[in-house]
């Protein structure tokens, strides 16, 4: 076949960069958002804040009228200078050297002036503080197995218990608990001359650490350790002590009528060394391992004013952008020039910035406020009334698609009167009732919270029963959903929620 050349007409989406720079903008978080400004705003001249242009608005002013001010104090000491002096005969006049208009780019600051080095910045200073990034320098909190090596480095050990020791701080997690099993680190010790009695006795100098209960392979041996290292003498110590260590599986199911049979002790003396084992750290880690803070910054405002509801942008969330009108006055038409080329590319990339921004801003403002007339019951009465709400709904109110709600939605916060909130919290799915409406899976999840917070300790409510309650409400729900929903808020089950008074 030979080749040929064909016309064709077709149409098809394409993805300019300019709506790929919208879309980027509208998925960004707030603090996203602001480090993408402020890299627009360094690599494009074209760009200034607000504030900026005031400022330098309001300084060219001040230059301006201060440069007139001694133009007439030098006229008018000129003239009186001329008019009181008889011999002045001749102009005196000053003349400077010619500047050029253009200064070269390529030259280096240490090359025109002499750079002033601190007296205490010596050659190795210098070169690393040359790198260092102040701005973006966090301070981190000290890890858990930080923590264990700095006390295993205080403690007096040989090679070999010091190696163990480092191995056990290894091998435990972040709540604390012993991970790894003694076998394991029996097998990986270099001395081949290691036994497990020599690994067991290093674990418990590592379990006299800070914080109590440390290094601990189970609950159990958790809560002895730290009942161990209260003073002797303390107030139900020794009773705590063997109650845990001899009858743990009884503790666990709260069987009262056992306990008190075993230990040989009456009601109260009971429920006082139960509260005293209560009192005891049962993830110890966690009280030393500390995580980077994750900041929040909502990107609108929820309030009440005339009885309505109304949504505003937060104004801290991004700067407002403008074009700088001196250095857009440069250019030139119907030149073609580098430098003339280069500003006019800025120009246009600065003014689809500004409008990607604008158009960020509008879009996020309507799905909010779009959100709050769905959720106005939420807002007034709190979580047992929210509604069912999909993407979908918004969308098709807002005429958008539903992947730019998505994108809306996703980081996204919403600052109100009873907390903040992401975007995709108001969102939930619905379960029917028995008047044939929907119950939204977030009310439904604040029910059974409301009724495991009510229940009796002694007798808290099973799933079937929680499930039996919401019927009589006119919600049905199996039983496993309900298990589903109490399992999402990290609540446990019936037996383990079980109390003695």
């Amino acid at each position: 076949m030979k080749p040929t050349i064909q016309l064709r007409l077709g149409q098809h989406l394409t993805m300019t960069p300019q709506l790929q720079q919208a879309i980027k903008l509208l998925q960004l978080s707030t603090l996203d958002l602001k480090q993408e400004i402020q890299e627009a705003l360094e690599s494009n001249l074209m760009l200034e804040t607000e504030e900026d242009g005031a400022r330098r608005e309001d300084s060219d002013g001040d230059a301006e009228a201060a440069k007139n001010t001694d133009d007439a104090s030098a006229g008018a000491n000129g003239a009186d200078k001329s008019a009181n002096d008889p011999n002045n005969e001749t102009e005196v006049s000053i003349e400077t050297d010619n500047m050029p208009d253009d200064l070269p780019v390529d030259t280096v600051w240490d090359d025109i002036y002499d750079s002033v080095t601190p007296v205490n910045a010596g050659a190795g200073a210098a070169a690393a503080d040359e790198n260092q990034d102040f701005i973006n320098q966090q301070s981190v909190g000290e890890s858990l197995q930080d923590h264990l090596l700095w006390q295993v480095q205080l403690t007096p050990f040989n090679d070999t218990d010091l190696a163990i020791a480092e191995a056990i701080v290894d091998g435990v997690d972040e709540d604390g608990y012993l991970k790894t099993a003694l076998d394991d680190i029996v097998a990986g010790s270099d001395d081949p001359d290691v036994e497990i009695e020599e690994v067991e006795a290093v674990l418990h100098r590592v379990q006299a650490f800070d914080p109590p209960g440390i290094a601990a392979r189970d609950l159990r041996e958790c809560l002895l350790i730290q009942l161990r290292q209260l003073p002797p003498g303390s107030d139900w110590r020794d009773q705590a002590i063997r109650l845990v260590d001899e009858h743990f599986d009884l503790l666990a199911q709260q069987d009262e009528t056992l306990m008190r049979r075993r230990m040989k002790l009456d009601r109260d003396d009971l429920m006082a060394v139960i509260h005293l084992i209560r009192s005891l750290n049962p993830r110890p880690g966690t009280s030393v391992a500390q995580q980077a803070p994750s900041y929040i910054e909502p990107d609108v405002f929820v309030y009440k004013r005339n009885h309505q509801w109304r949504v505003e942008l937060n104004p801290e969330a991004a700067p407002r952008l403008r074009v700088n009108a001196e250095y857009a006055g440069m250019i030139r038409r119907a030149d073609n020039s580098a430098d003339n080329v280069t500003m006019k590319n800025h120009l246009q990339e600065a003014r689809w910035f500004i409008k990607s921004l604008q158009s960020r801003n509008d879009t996020l403002l309507r799905v909010a406020t779009r959100i709050v007339d769905f959720q106005r019951n939420f807002f007034e009465y709190g979580d047992e009334a929210m509604k069912p709400l999909v993407l979908r709904d918004v969308a098709e109110a807002l005429e958008m698609h539903e992947s730019t709600i998505s994108r809306v939605t996703t980081q996204k916060y919403m600052h109100t009167p009873r907390g903040t909130y992401e975007f995709k919290y108001f969102f939930s799915s619905h379960v029917s009732t028995a008047s044939g409406g929907e119950a939204s899976a977030t009310a439904i999840r604040a029910l059974i919270k409301k009724l495991i917070g009510a229940e009796k300790p002694n007798k808290p409510l099973s799933d079937n029963k929680i499930a039996a309650i919401l019927a009589d409400q006119g919600i049905n729900v199996a039983r496993r959903t309900v298990a589903k929903y109490r399992e999402s808020m990290a609540i446990p089950p019936s037996n383990e929620r079980k109390r003695l008074a």
